[in-house]
């Protein structure tokens, strides 16, 4: 009994079937939006139910709320499928009289009956019995919902991760690659990729903006932020298919003493071209700064100079340019992912983890696929 009225027996009684007070079980509209409010989601088998206005119960029970949990929601939906209170009992498991006191107690609580109990015939559900029987199902199925989506959260196999990436992790096919095999551990997680040069990724990073950053790493980084490096490659010198140095396999750094480079404002590629004039002992004449390799490629192809360039470069697939290796440059361009250190999220470390063990495979098997 929750009000002095409801202590009153014969107000039960009168309480004719055709004097119905609706009770509806309210939750919160978007308790469970995909994807971001489920993340943060906590199951909760306590709901409300609200009075309705009715003539015929007063404003203080009609405006009282029933704290309900899901073992009387289930107990409920048992004996409404069953029409019977032994055959709820032994769907469930437990002792009849448990069950007939759960419903007692609701009846009570609404002030309303929602079975009909006669000593010779089934029980059948009253009207009241069939709008709650609705809501009642209603609410169960969102709650093992929310309990399913809770698992699968805390299991890292759920949710969204905003991810930033380098043009180059595309190219070389760690992109794509990573994405197949953490697609095939975590289907339901939603990712979002965004490009971007590895200065904003890092800044976005450590905002919280990005979950994890495919970059051209850096000596240091924010506080709070690592990074491991998942992939290396040789650096070629790109040049046009007819420059007179493309008849050669293999070229020196002197060699292209005569050259004009053409430098992508990428990462540290202006620094290398300064380190491969250095080797070749020969002083940089033109530089052609452009804004990406796309473009550097196309200026090679028509004859605008030579650019460095690492060897997936040649996936862009222009036709007009040759890639040649330097004999006497050993440098390689890296690539790593780069995270917050104490990142919480278990979705977020498994596609790290993912990254990182991509990156003790073969160059040769990302290349390959």
């Amino acid at each position: 009994m929750v009000d002095g009225d409801l202590r009153n027996d014969n107000l039960a009684r009168k309480l004719a079937e055709e004097d119905i007070q609706h009770a509806v079980i309210t939750h919160p509209a978007n308790a469970l939006q995909w994807p971001e409010d489920m993340r943060r989601c906590v199951p909760n088998e306590l709901l409300r139910v609200d009075r309705m206005p009715h003539p015929s119960i007063s404003r203080p029970v009609a405006h009282s709320r029933v704290a309900l949990d899901a073992r009387q929601l289930r107990y409920f939906i048992a004996v409404a499928e069953e029409l019977s209170f032994a055959g709820a009992a032994d769907r469930l498991n437990v002792a009849q009289s448990a069950v007939s006191l759960q419903i007692k107690w609701l009846e009570e609580a609404f002030g309303t009956r929602l079975l009909n109990r006669r000593k010779r015939a089934a029980v059948s559900i009253t009207e009241a019995g069939r709008l709650f029987l609705f809501e009642a199902e209603a609410a169960i199925r969102q709650l093992e919902r929310a309990e399913q989506v809770g698992r699968l959260a805390a299991r890292g196999e759920l949710g969204q991760i905003e991810v930033g990436y380098v043009t180059l992790v595309a190219v070389n096919r760690i992109l794509p690659s990573l994405l197949r095999e953490y697609r095939g551990s975590h289907p339901a997680v939603q990712l979002r990729l965004t490009a971007m040069e590895t200065p904003r990724q890092l800044e976005a990073l450590a905002e919280g903006r990005l979950d994890a950053a495919l970059i051209r790493p850096r000596p240091s980084y924010a506080a709070g932020v690592a990074a491991r490096v998942i992939h290396r490659e040789a650096l070629c010198v790109a040049l046009a298919a007819d420059h007179p140095l493309a008849s050669s396999r293999v070229l020196r750094a002197a060699e292209l003493s005569n050259e004009a480079f053409i430098v992508p404002h990428v990462a540290t590629f202006g620094s290398q071209v300064e380190r491969l004039a250095a080797i070749g002992r020969f002083p940089i004449k033109i530089v052609h700064d452009v804004g990406d390799f796309v473009t550097a490629l196309s200026m090679a192809a028509a004859g605008y100079g030579v650019a460095m360039a690492p060897e997936s470069m040649r996936g862009f697939g222009f036709p007009e340019v040759v890639f040649r290796q330097l004999a006497d440059f050993a440098e390689e361009v890296e690539l790593a992912v780069a995270f917050r250190a104490a990142e919480p999220s278990a979705s977020v470390r498994a596609f790290i983890d993912a990254a990182i063990a991509l990156g003790r495979r073969p160059c040769g098997t990302l290349l390959s696929e």
